[in-house]
């Protein structure tokens, strides 16, 4: 399945190329204006979509919050909008791609193909913004979030030489959890803490944070491991079937590069193995010890709900730090 969005300008993959070369992201090229969008974007929506639309539908909440709490406000709403639309689209191209649904270990390594290059030309833009928006803002989003930044930035970018694509849009399916983590955050944050409503999205973003990162990122962890095993200890055939790699009818189409590459004869670089495994390990851990801190947190808020103080007009103001009259 081809990339559906539009070719990368010729003045962009120029101006990427001694990049890729050095850095061996072969594919790329192909997808930089996707990953450039994709950072524009979100870009846009933390620095002026979110603030212009949340105080038109907040006027007396969000001009008011104190300033790491509208750094943070700002920062779930593109998390918010990032993930419903990656998410979506992983799903659509994991519904719809026949050629990776007929890959092999050798395809679910070393495959690619276009509509999955794309998913990962924005994830690899959003985790390019989150990284830079970690480290401005260390201060408010932590170091957790600075290393799950890197992290991803890492594994999505190592998918660009080509390398484990099949499992980059299994492991972008994590995000289904995190509209609800998002809207959990902003029950919080517009005086509804406590209310049915967000036991209720309370309720759901447990059962998909756990069946989406817990069991089902540890499973496909699982079957990655395995099919790394298994490309450390056998040579990667000669060729590739087409409906595994269709790098090349891709690269031709728009590239006018040869038909052929050197990816079929390729043996996984130790490194590279270890990479991106311990990159992946680390977003295993931190999924776990998100999920127990989530637990405890709903836990604790909802254990004795008829005891538990609504925040009144007055302590709200308090808290948000202005006087609303």
């Amino acid at each position: 399945m081809l990339d559906p969005f539009f070719s990368s300008p010729t003045i962009l993959v120029t101006a990427i190329q001694p990049m890729v070369d050095y850095l061996g992201l072969s594919t790329l090229p192909l997808h930089i204006h996707e990953v450039i969008l994709g950072w524009t974007c979100y870009h846009l929506i933390d620095t002026i979509v979110s603030p212009v639309v949340s105080t038109w539908l907040f006027p007396s909440i969000y001009p008011c919050l104190p300033a790491r709490t509208m750094i943070s406000w700002n920062i779930h709403v593109t998390s918010f909008i990032q993930s419903s639309f990656i998410t979506a689209f992983a799903l659509f191209v994991i519904w719809r791609d026949e050629e990776r649904k007929e890959m092999d270990w050798a395809g679910r390594i070393w495959g690619y193909t276009g509509a999955g290059g794309a998913v990962q030309g924005f994830a690899a833009g959003y985790f390019l913004w989150d990284l830079i928006a970690s480290i401005m803002h260390l201060n408010v989003l932590g170091w957790g979030s600075l290393a799950h930044a890197v992290s991803a930035l890492l594994v999505t970018s190592l998918g660009f030489r080509p390398f484990a694509n099949y499992y980059g849009l299994n492991f972008i399916l994590y995000e289904l959890s995190t509209p609800f983590l998002n809207i959990h955050w902003f029950f919080d944050k517009v005086n509804m803490t406590g209310s049915r409503v967000q036991l209720y999205n309370g309720i759901a973003l447990l059962a998909t944070f756990f069946g989406c990162r817990v069991l089902w990122g540890n499973y496909q962890s699982i079957n990655i491991y395995l099919d790394v095993w298994t490309a450390l200890h056998t040579r990667t055939p000669d060729s590739l079937p087409v409906s595994g790699n269709s790098i090349f009818a891709q690269r031709e189409s728009t590239l006018g590069l040869g038909t052929r590459d050197n990816f079929g004869t390729m043996t996984l670089p130790t490194w590279l193995a270890i990479v991106y495994l311990g990159s992946n390990t680390v977003l295993n851990f931190l999924n776990v010890y998100w999920f127990a801190k989530m637990v405890q947190a709903l836990m604790k808020r909802f254990r004795l709900p008829n005891s538990t103080p609504k925040l009144g007009k007055r302590s709200f103001e308090k808290n948000a730090g202005c006087h609303i009259d």
